[in-house]
């Protein structure tokens, strides 16, 4: 491929891929043989599985060939150990994958994909089922047309790889005419030609079953795009922010993932600049007596000495007791630890058209409709949303809404009653 590609473009290759197979090292070998131009890999500390290839080990192997890189293998490893601790501090974050996994071969998952995928499954209870999500994601893939997989259209179809095994939906169910499913919104703006289209378009079966008889569009997505007026924006993110600065980081921010950035910033407008706590600190919070320095301006710097934790109200708050700059202050904060009580839902009917329970685990983003209003067949109700896949749930049939048994922003388990209609 990589000489191919020279001999027809004439221009730099520049190599990229993931090592969850194991052998993306021999692949790269493989490639400067046949004269790439340029190649990515990790540091020996942060490479193997779905990161890229060991720099380390490419260096080595191409020492004393023509493609030696020149590159200081001792500075590598140097550096290698400096990254082998940071490492350390985000364990929590580790995918899991402890060896080469040639089920890769099957789901064809991207690399940068593989981890996010399987934090989802387990906020949904999926994790253990974990092999499933895999085989869902190939079918998914196979329904969508066999499509080239990379953000965004790699997180499409794990999105609905998700929401099957979640639901219990096989491909033949899916693909059912005569069976209602309620499609994530990832899936339903792709098909409706939001992400463009892929060679030969779309299943056509599966883009009517989707958009329900809505034309898609089959133009180029950019070119519908109103040209942006940064200035403008600029000044509209300041103003809602209370005059705050926009930097340029901030406005692409912005543009890319509005609500992204708005959650963001409420964050930091909440709890404020936390990226200058340790790492281990913002993590895992501190032990009494522990004593931390946070730089929140240049120049300015805060001394903090947690002394005590007082005891948990009714509330579910605990009083902290801390030293600031040496000086006495006490707070109260959530204790996470004490679980809140909260009767049981009642959950959906199944079969029944006017019980509309949860399609998955997940939490209520938005309610659509409010009792007495009149919905038709296919008409949203609600929205939910579990680690970044948002899901509209859909009237079956037409009727009036009797209740509606959940609020904005509530934790719902899967087949929890969510509306009655009557």
């Amino acid at each position: 491929l990589v000489t191919a590609l020279k001999e027809e473009v004439g221009l730099p290759i520049h190599f990229h891929t993931h090592d969850t197979s194991g052998l993306a090292g021999a692949t790269i070998l493989a490639a400067s043989e046949a004269g790439v131009d340029a190649v990515d890999v990790a540091m020996d500390a942060f490479s193997g599985p779905t990161s890229q290839p060991c720099m380390g080990s490419v260096v080595e192997a191409l020492r004393h060939t023509e493609r030696d890189t020149g590159l200081d293998i001792a500075q590598i490893r140097r550096l290698s150990d400096y990254w082998e601790g940071v490492r350390g501090q985000y364990v929590a974050f580790e995918s899991g994958l402890q060896a080469p996994a040639s089920e890769v071969y099957l789901h064809e998952m991207p690399g940068g994909q593989f981890t996010n995928l399987k934090a989802q499954a387990r906020s949904l209870g999926l994790e253990d089922r974990w092999h499933e999500v895999a085989q869902a994601y190939a079918d998914v893939n196979m329904m969508f047309g066999d499509i080239v997989k990379v953000t965004p259209s790699s997180k499409v179809v794990g999105d609905m790889a998700l929401m099957m095994v979640a639901q219990g939906l096989s491909r033949a169910d899916v693909e059912d005419p005569a069976r209602e499913v309620a499609f994530p919104d990832s899936v339903i703006d792709m098909m409706r030609g939001n992400l463009g289209q892929p060679p030969g378009g779309f299943p056509s079966a599966l883009v009517a079953k989707v958009l329900k008889g809505e034309a898609p569009d089959t133009t180029r997505p950019g070119a519908h795009l109103a040209p942006v007026d940064f200035a403008q924006v600029r000044k509209e993110i300041s103003d809602k922010l209370g005059g705050a600065e926009i930097d340029d980081e901030d406005l692409n921010g912005y543009l890319m993932y509005p609500k992204v950035f708005a959650d963001y910033m409420k964050r930091h407008e909440t709890y404020g600049p936390v990226r200058t706590l340790p790492t281990h600190t913002f993590f895992y919070g501190m032990e009494p007596g522990e004593e931390i320095s946070a730089e929140i301006d240049p120049g300015k710097t805060l001394e903090i000495r947690l002394q005590a934790v007082g005891e948990t109200n009714d509330a579910g708050e605990a009083k902290v007791f801390f030293e600031l700059n040496g000086q006495p202050r006490n707070i109260r904060v959530p204790d996470r630890s004490v679980q809140a009580s909260s009767a049981a839902r009642a959950k959906a009917e199944e079969g029944n058209p006017h019980q509309i329970g949860a399609p998955m685990p997940g939490v209520v983003a938005s309610i659509v409709v409010s009792p007495g209003a009149k919905v038709a067949a296919g008409d949203m109700l609600l929205t939910i949303e579990a680690m970044k896949m948002e899901t509209g749930i859909h009237a079956e049939i037409d009727g009036v809404v009797k209740a509606v048994h959940v609020t904005a922003g509530a934790q719902i388990d899967a087949k929890d009653l969510l509306v009655e209609l009557e």
